[in-house]
């Protein structure tokens, strides 16, 4: 079942479902060394035009891990080279492409000419990778996603996008949690599982709490009320979960103190991006 794989709200729920219990299978199979063999002979381009380390690494290491081979393709979207082009030369050599770039717009245009599937491993826009890991966390710690509570604390940008698009198809309410004038209000997001609140008192209730960095042009002392701490944190049910998306600033979006709650399980939930990214690839390549 070959597909592309670039925003969480073009896919079915029981697409998504599946691939957030069968990172289960994955997590336990990693932990014992005894991953599938799945992506044998499959041979996977890796494109990373843009900054960051944590996803592009996981789907190095997963590709190489399930039996495949993954090749950093040094290739820049938007630049001299037509994207119809670039699409054609990569279908020669490769099964899959993933993708981190910064507009969403030269991805899709990407998958549009290119007959191998292509992986959204971030975008300016969205991070459907990192919100399909989080909720594969959140399944693992809390046995189930339906109906899960998510506060976002964050402003409109892509992990935030993500989370909005998780909430068009599956059964989760999202809540974002942020100045006004940060508000995601994209009429082809918004859904009736999401909504935004400017009070921080929003986060009460919330199985899970996500954030993410603050705007480069807000003022420290705009912001400072939204910064997730300790005393925030007790305030949730003891077996609610903590997941701020690296990389953090603490003193800004979090303060040290919530950093070591015993809440924040970034670091365990951040092994999960393995474990999904691993489940996409397999349901993706495996014997098409």
């Amino acid at each position: 079942m070959t597909f592309d794989f670039l925003a969480l709200h073009d896919h079915p729920a029981e697409l998504l479902a599946s691939l957030v219990e069968r990172a289960q299978d994955m997590a336990r199979m990693w932990s014992a060394r005894r991953l599938p063999d799945a992506l044998r002979d499959r041979r996977v381009a890796l494109v990373v035009d843009d900054g960051g380390w944590r996803n592009t690494t996981a789907f190095d290491l997963g590709i190489q891990a399930m039996g495949g081979t993954c090749v950093l393709a040094p290739i820049t979207l938007g630049g001299r080279e037509a994207i119809g082009d670039l699409a054609a030369y990569v279908d020669n050599w490769f099964d899959a492409i993933v993708v981190r770039t910064p507009e969403l717009a030269r991805l899709r245009a990407m998958a549009a000419a290119a007959r191998a599937p292509v992986v959204n491993a971030r975008t300016r826009s969205n991070h459907p990778c990192e919100t399909l890991g989080d909720l594969a966390f959140a399944r693992h710690a809390r046995g189930r996603i339906d109906g899960i509570r998510v506060a976002v604390v964050a402003p409109d940008a892509n992990i935030l996008r993500s989370w909005v698009e998780a909430a068009r198809v599956l059964p989760i309410d999202v809540v974002q949690v942020c100045p006004a004038r940060w508000h995601v209000r994209d009429p082809d997001l918004l859904g009736p599982r999401f909504h935004a609140s400017a009070d921080m008192a929003a986060v009460a209730g919330a199985d899970l709490v996500v954030t993410d960095c603050w705007p480069g042009d807000a003022a420290a002392s705009e912001m400072a009320p939204f910064r997730v701490t300790a005393a925030v944190l007790s305030r949730l049910d003891p077996g609610a979960l903590f997941v701020p998306c690296p990389p953090v600033t603490r003193g800004e979006e979090v303060s040290e103190d919530a950093m070591a709650d015993p809440r924040c399980r970034v670091v365990e939930a951040k092994s999960f991006l393995l474990h999904a990214q691993n489940a996409l690839l397999e349901r993706i390549l495996a014997g098409s």
